[in-house]
């Protein structure tokens, strides 16, 4: 199936989900701590990595900011037993893909690896089957094939789900786009994920824009409708 990464330094956690993995027939890699993680997702370049955020020394979230610092865009799922919603806004804000909150199933937890998977083969068939090559708009380039941003000749470091956004924002500009179609365009699955997410994301790419340009302005805030890239 998929080579995982699964980081936590909580033995007898990672016993068991190192065994719900191997069940499912996933190939599995372990760490113990956030160094050790970070060290094996640079060697063996896993498809997806499952970590646990509250680990002394590096912790999920510093895993996540150097793997993104890096431009590693491996999909990411956060364990955590700290308060959801401050951890969830967090860990998108860094980078990750998705979020379990502890205490969970393992089948919960399988199931929103496969999401993950799938979400990932899919574009990856995209990116074969379809090459459309990259476009302008406006000062933006958007170049699907490489999943690349650029503005203003600056290229942008952002994740998949990141691109995506940009991608749906751009296809009909001056259009307002709700949130949940912004996410049916992001995640083009059927995981379960709050829809006010988005605005994180697009506070994330803001700033990456806003980084090369502090006169940024293009993506503009509908309020009680949701989102529109400016002509």
């Amino acid at each position: 199936m998929a080579r995982i990464l699964l980081v936590d330094d909580d033995p007898s956690l990672l016993d068991v989900l190192c065994m719900a993995f191997e069940d499912a027939g996933h190939e599995v890699l372990t760490a113990a701590t956030g160094l050790l993680g970070h060290a094996a997702a640079l060697e063996h370049r896993p498809a997806l990595i499952v970590s646990d955020v509250n680990m002394p020394g590096i912790d999920g979230f510093t895993l996540c900011r150097r793997l993104r610092a890096a431009g590693d865009d491996v999909p990411i799922l956060l364990l955590t037993s700290r308060d959801s919603e401050i951890d969830e806004a967090l860990g998108f804000e860094l980078g990750a893909d998705d979020y379990v909150a502890k205490p969970f199933s393992t089948r919960v937890l399988l199931g929103r690896v496969g999401a993950l998977l799938r979400r990932q083969a899919v574009r990856r068939d995209e990116a074969v089957s379809a090459p459309v090559g990259p476009r302008l708009v406006g000062h933006l380039r958007i170049d699907p094939d490489r999943i690349e941003l650029t503005w203003r000749d600056v290229r942008i470091t952002a994740t998949v789900t990141e691109f995506r956004l940009v991608e749906a924002l751009t296809e009909r500009p001056g259009v307002v786009l709700s949130r949940p179609r912004l996410l049916q365009a992001m995640r083009n699955d059927d995981s379960v994920v709050a829809e006010r997410i988005v605005d994180t994301y697009v506070r994330r790419l803001r700033r990456k824009l806003e980084a090369v340009d502090d006169a940024f302005d293009r993506i503009e805030t509908v309020i009680g409708a949701g989102y529109r890239w400016l002509d």
